[in-house]
């Protein structure tokens, strides 16, 4: 497993709220000092001829949540080139999304947060309004449950591409996928489930292997304190879990840590059924990528969802371990933004909409993913591997833009995170980075 994190992920040192007006005023001089060269790029795609998309043979009207998201814009431009007419959704947090500004998007509504009273009733509201035939739920880790919950209300209305409530219950835990997982014969690290740190005093922790502890509920910041516990490190141990919120209602998982490269894959699954399917190379904090091979892990993925028998989107972590088998740590029953792999691919909509669909991956003419501004950053600070840097850029391309749909790019940048950030700074919080792929700021406690 990588323990390295990417510089863009370093927790800043939290300190008195100057200092943390300090960092938000200079990330906003940051971006306005990008401002006009973005502006100059985008009106050039302006002035280019455009083609129009022709409406599909059996047009359909395609809501998508998560607006803020790269992922979210990736699929409304598939659905719109495949001619597909589609709604938008986001909260009014993120209404200024410079998502909703794209020729993809017909139609942008706000709803309240999905963990708010009224979520599932709005969204309703708004498939009728629009006469929705088919909901596809881009949930971020605080979302994917409530949208399973939504669901009930949606069924009678439309289409869901999202697993029941059960399901992405089951899959959103750690410890009850992983015991799912085992139950179908598949591979997954040794865990017990923790709700009190006593327990961890108590384990029988085998000799020569490490352990770490993770929250089962999303933990945006923590997530990434790998600390190895040990049968020779009895009194460490417990400090730690004494120092974390373990309870029954917080609890934890006690997972083996196993060396080795980490992988990430997309899955859309319809009845069981693998239509699209993605594997990267991964890390901490992954906004990099670029299709792999990797028969063992397709074989989980695929093993996994036709027991399961689902529809949805999941995505999984997986280790390879040293000796060269591939154990899952975790699902996330959600899109996964490796979607945007499929930036050129024509069947993507098909792919979602369509029974007994032939499995779609990236097609071999595909440019590696990456986040422009993030890419800046590590050419910033990682003065070592500027060259990797530059070689980043020149081999891949922007998830966000696109010659054809120039808008988003403009105003993620220069509207959506900076409306945020003004944000952030009158309300006095913290926050810990931007991340331009979720768009949005990393804040302890967040979505």
């Amino acid at each position: 497993m990588t323990t390295t994190a990417d510089p863009t992920t370093t927790t800043v040192a939290r300190g008195p709220r100057t200092a943390g007006v300090g960092r938000t005023v200079a990330a906003l001089a940051g971006l306005t000092a990008t401002l006009p060269l973005d502006l100059a790029l985008v009106s050039l795609a302006l002035l280019r001829p455009r083609s129009r998309s022709a409406a599909a043979p059996d047009r359909r009207t395609v809501l998508i949540t998560g607006g803020k998201m790269t992922k979210s814009l990736s699929l409304a431009r598939a659905f719109h080139d495949a001619g597909h007419r589609v709604v938008l959704v986001e909260a009014p947090k993120y209404r200024f999304t410079g998502h909703r500004f794209s020729r993809a998007v017909d139609v942008f509504h706000t709803v309240p947060e999905p963990t708010a009273p009224g979520f599932a009733e709005a969204l309703r509201d708004v498939v009728v309004a629009e006469g929705v035939d088919v909901v596809i739920p881009v949930s971020s880790p605080a979302s994917s449950i409530h949208e399973a919950r939504a669901r009930a209300l949606l069924d009678e209305h439309c289409e869901v591409i999202h697993a029941d409530l059960e399901t992405v219950t089951m899959l959103d835990d750690k410890d009850a996928f992983s015991t799912t997982a085992e139950s179908f014969g598949l591979r997954v690290p040794d865990h017990a489930r923790i709700t009190d740190p006593q327990q961890i005093e108590d384990f029988d922790f085998p000799a020569g292997r490490e352990y770490i502890l993770k929250r089962i509920a999303y933990n945006p910041v923590g997530r990434m304190d790998l600390t190895r516990l040990t049968r020779e490190t009895p009194a460490r141990n417990a400090e730690f879990a004494r120092s974390l919120s373990i309870s029954e209602s917080d609890p934890w998982i006690l997972q083996e840590f196993i060396a080795g490269r980490e992988y990430c894959t997309h899955g859309t699954v319809r009845n069981g059924a693998l239509t699209v399917y993605g594997c990267c190379e991964s890390s901490a904090f992954q906004v990099n990528y670029a299709m792999v091979d990797k028969p063992e892990i397709r074989s989980w993925v695929e093993h996994f969802v036709t027991s399961l028998g689902a529809t949805g989107q999941m995505s999984f972590d997986f280790i390879e371990a040293p000796d060269g088998h591939a154990y899952a740590i975790e699902c996330n029953p959600r899109t996964h933004s490796a979607i945007t792999m499929y930036y050129d691919h024509p069947d993507v909509a098909a792919a979602y909409l369509e029974d007994d669909h032939p499995v779609i991956t990236p097609r071999s003419t595909a440019r590696p993913t990456y986040w422009i501004y993030h890419e800046l950053w590590r050419l910033i600070t990682e003065s070592g591997r500027r060259r990797h840097r530059l070689r980043t850029i020149a081999d891949g391309t922007d998830a966000i833009f696109s010659w054809t749909d120039p808008l988003p790019y403009l105003l993620v940048h220069h509207l959506q995170i900076p409306s945020l950030l003004w944000n952030n700074m009158r309300r006095g919080s913290g926050w810990t980075r931007i991340d331009f792929n979720i768009g949005k700021l990393v804040e302890t406690g967040g979505d």
